[in-house]
């Protein structure tokens, strides 16, 4: 009725309600499952969004949530157990993270899907050859965990979907088609029928002619894009509201609760008060320098991060100021990146596992398996800094065989993106090209003799099939992404044919990984291990429960909707307590 009047938006804000049972700050992935848990246990939830797009971070992700013992693993073949995932995150966790929160999130990550599913139809999809990124670990699995959103159609949204966050066109065939990580494997792997697939793709989106005049935006919607989307769906439905352009001030605190928020909305300051309790899920601190010079490894830098620059602690600050305990400060989901000067930063995912390429220091030797995960490659960049001030940046030199059949960050393979066609300004700035390796070292400034000396060893290494300095393509998460069709090592090339390329590799990341320390109900605590009554806190501006480590695909946001499930399950308990309490008393 509001809408149907006409009413402008200062109106709007002035009419719409002040005060609800729970209080989402932050619209991604673990902010909207929190608003609709809380919603479908009878409690009435505002969602909250600084910018004018929803989505956050998960609206650009690759949508995966890790869910170990979901009910698909039997379907795709698999096998799974409680007792074996928690010897694989207890292995990889060790004691930095108590015990029980571990297990509290391995019991209700497979809750929260179900849930999902049978309350809103929002359903998930077992990977079914997407390994632990740590498989011969104890405990660890050649695929099955890994959860994706199945495809959901744009047009369902209605207006809606143009106030989504879009995609990054690194995650899109030619950079607008919509590529599932299924149909992504087969494409990078040229894995057999991929042509047909690619062919398949491309007809469905350019014959898509009615949806295209609207947007040039892919109709179907996967990846993060189809995670955002249904979930925003789900809301709509339930009529859970989500106000954008609303800006996190402060929380409200009264009798030692916290009680509401203050926030700014079309230039109005207000106070919204939470009956039950405030959820923090507005994301971790990469975009904001003075947190990331104060808290994270050295060098550092904004311009490396991979995530959207909308995230800047404000949910860690208002913990912090109510005295809140925090951990993980350190940590980052880390990724290497390449700066392109535009946008956010190109994380550098599957190109290191990739046959034809190595990543070495200022003294052109290696130092990592390239193929590590990619958490594991920053933490090696900045233990290689330490130990000889050259590891950050460092440098991925392919040469041009690799250049013509496979991706490198920004750059398509050549035979779709010829250097031609790539932007002049980024020759020299995004990517270096010389006609020998001498000249190539140069550029870049790392030692020519180093660096000869390292690709003269890769050639051995791929022509015996193993890599005696760093077993690359040792496993089967490493070879995931690879070419089968190079043999025998499907992650080992020469390095031989000019002209050689070179790009730099900084110290980036897809969000920060601490944050506000929580109990296994998502409660935020004090740093003598009390709780902060009606405070809540999911997603990157917690401490991560994972702690240092990146468990498989979907790590940062099967946690994050998890732990909002099992904060939307302590808060109905916790508002169903008083009034089973007042029954008792009028019963006597």
């Amino acid at each position: 009725m509001v809408c149907a009047m006409g009413m402008n938006e200062t109106a709007l804000a002035a009419a719409a309600p002040r005060e609800y049972d729970v209080i989402v700050v932050g619209s991604g992935a673990g902010g909207m499952t929190a608003a609709l848990c809380c919603q479908a246990q009878g409690l009435s939830a505002l969602v909250i969004e600084k910018q004018d797009v929803y989505g956050g971070t998960s609206a650009v992700s690759g949508g995966g949530i890790w869910i170990p013992c979901n009910e698909d693993i039997p379907k795709v073949g698999g096998t799974d157990s409680f007792e074996e995932a928690l010897t694989y995150l207890k292995g990889l966790i060790g004691e930095a993270v108590p015990q029980s929160r571990i297990e509290a999130y391995l019991r209700q990550a497979p809750a929260m899907v179900r849930f999902l599913k049978e309350r809103f139809g929002i359903a998930f999809r077992a990977v079914k050859k997407y390994p632990d990124y740590f498989p011969d670990a104890p405990g660890g699995k050649p695929g099955y965990r890994t959860m994706e959103p199945v495809d959901f159609d744009a047009s369902r949204l209605g207006a809606e979907f143009e106030r989504m966050r879009g995609p990054y066109k690194g995650t899109q065939l030619m950079g607008r088609i919509s590529m599932d990580q299924v149909e992504a494997h087969i494409l990078f792997t040229r894995a057999p029928g991929w042509i047909w697939l690619m062919l398949r793709m491309m007809g469905r989106y350019w014959f898509d002619l009615r949806w295209r005049r609207r947007t040039q935006r892919d109709r179907r919607l996967v990846l993060g894009q189809g995670l955002v989307a249904s979930l925003r769906q789900a809301m709509l439905e339930q009529k859970v509201p989500l106000w954008l352009e609303t800006g996190f001030e402060s929380l409200v605190v009264e009798n030692g609760r916290v009680s509401g928020i203050e926030a700014t909305r079309n230039g109005q300051r207000l106070r919204l008060s939470a009956r039950c309790g405030v959820i923090m899920a507005s994301g971790g601190f990469e975009a904001n320098q003075q947190m990331r010079e104060q808290y994270l490894p050295k060098p550092t830098s904004v311009e490396w991060t991979a995530a959207p620059p909308i995230n800047h602690g404000e949910g860690i600050r208002a913990g912090q100021a109510l005295g809140a305990a925090t951990d993980f400060m350190n940590l980052t989901w880390g990724s290497p990146t390449v700066v392109t000067g535009k946008g956010p930063a190109c994380g550098i995912f599957v190109e290191r596992a990739l046959p034809g390429s190595v990543v070495v220091n200022k003294l052109g030797k290696r130092f990592v398996n390239e193929a590590a995960p990619y958490t594991e490659f920053v933490y090696a960049m900045y233990d290689e800094q330490a130990r000889s001030g050259g590891g950050v940046p460092c440098w991925l030199v392919f040469d041009a065989t690799f250049r013509k059949k496979y991706p490198m960050g920004p750059l398509l393979p050549g035979q779709i993106q010829p250097d031609s066609s790539l932007p002049r300004h980024w020759l020299d700035k995004v990517y270096y090209r010389a006609d020998t390796l001498d000249a190539l070292a140069a550029k870049i400034g790392v030692d020519a003799a180093g660096l000869k000396d390292t690709a003269r060893q890769m050639g051995e290494f791929a022509a015996q099939g193993s890599d005696p300095q760093f077993k690359r393509g040792g496993n089967v998460f490493e070879r995931y992404y690879s070419d089968p069709s190079v043999k025998p090592n499907p992650c080992l090339g020469p390095i031989v044919k000019p002209p050689f390329y070179a790009a730099r590799l900084d110290a980036g990341e897809l969000g920060t990984k601490g944050g506000l320390l929580t109990d296994a109900a998502a409660r935020v605590l004090r740093e003598d291990g009390g709780v902060i009554e009606g405070l809540y806190a999911v997603g990157n501006c917690s401490a991560a429960v994972m702690g240092r480590t990146y468990a498989g695909p979907g790590s940062t946001l099967g946690p994050a909707m998890t732990f909002a499930y099992a904060a939307a399950c302590e808060i109905a308990k916790t508002a169903a307590q008083p009034k089973a309490q007042a029954g008792v008393a009028a019963a006597a």
